[in-house]
């Protein structure tokens, strides 16, 4: 994509959307970080229901731990790998206790360095608890980078590492929401609803997909 063809799909976005946030639900940067770390391989929505009970009760790594690894099961056994995920809260909160004076590092290396934290959470938390220009690649920016042309890669890392080459500023510290926004609501993965799309005419996707009456046409006239 044209570095213009950049600044112009950004900016409808922006315009659309000026002050993109996350849809994940928390009361602080620690209930942050869990809830991302939750997050893996489930909606937020469904986090999200699991988690308000929760976050009243339990709003930093001391009480974490008090609460323990069966405590916490009850709360997020609606979401997926629940028995893992609570292993690696239990665990991360000790950690960022014992390391960390309770509190959750600003640093993405430090952050990768506690159980069931990886790159992409890592990223989240930089972006939206400490306001870093980072850029999370779930499979909704992996799908709309390659689709689009935005930025093309072969796993995250490789589109991650394009996106932070081709975003320009202002745009840089929304842009992973904006885009994760578009993935989730717009460009969808089996049927990308390309009829109602505001980036349409920047987009590389050639099989774009006609609006529903139109597709219903169509198949009557093959009829």
């Amino acid at each position: 994509m044209k570095k213009a063809d950049v600044v112009e799909f950004y900016s409808r976005l922006a315009e659309e959307n000026p002050h993109p946030e996350t849809e994940l639900e928390s009361v602080n940067d620690y209930t942050l970080l869990i809830a991302v770390v939750l997050s893996a391989q489930a909606t937020d929505a469904g986090v999200n229901k699991a988690t308000r009970q929760l976050f009243r009760q339990v709003d930093t790594p001391e009480k974490m731990v008090a609460l323990g690894e069966d405590g916490l099961k009850q709360h997020i056994k609606t979401i997926g790998l629940f028995n893992t995920k609570a292993k690696n809260v239990i665990a991360l909160s000790k950690a960022l206790i014992e390391d960390h004076g309770g509190q959750v590092p600003a640093d993405r290396d430090a952050l990768q360095q506690l159980p069931g934290v990886g790159r992409k959470t890592a990223n989240v938390v930089m972006n939206v608890a400490f306001g870093r220009e980072t850029f999370a690649v779930d499979t909704h920016i992996f799908r709309v980078g390659n689709r689009t042309g935005l930025a093309r890669g072969k796993t995250p890392h490789a589109v991650e590492q394009k996106l932070d080459r081709a975003t320009p500023q202002p745009f840089r510290l929304h842009a992973h929401h904006w885009l994760i926004l578009h993935g989730r609501y717009v460009c969808k993965a089996r049927t990308p609803e390309c009829w109602r799309c505001i980036v349409r005419d920047l987009c590389a996707y050639k099989d774009k997909t006609p609006a529903p009456d139109a597709r219903k046409k169509q198949q009557g006239a093959k009829q």
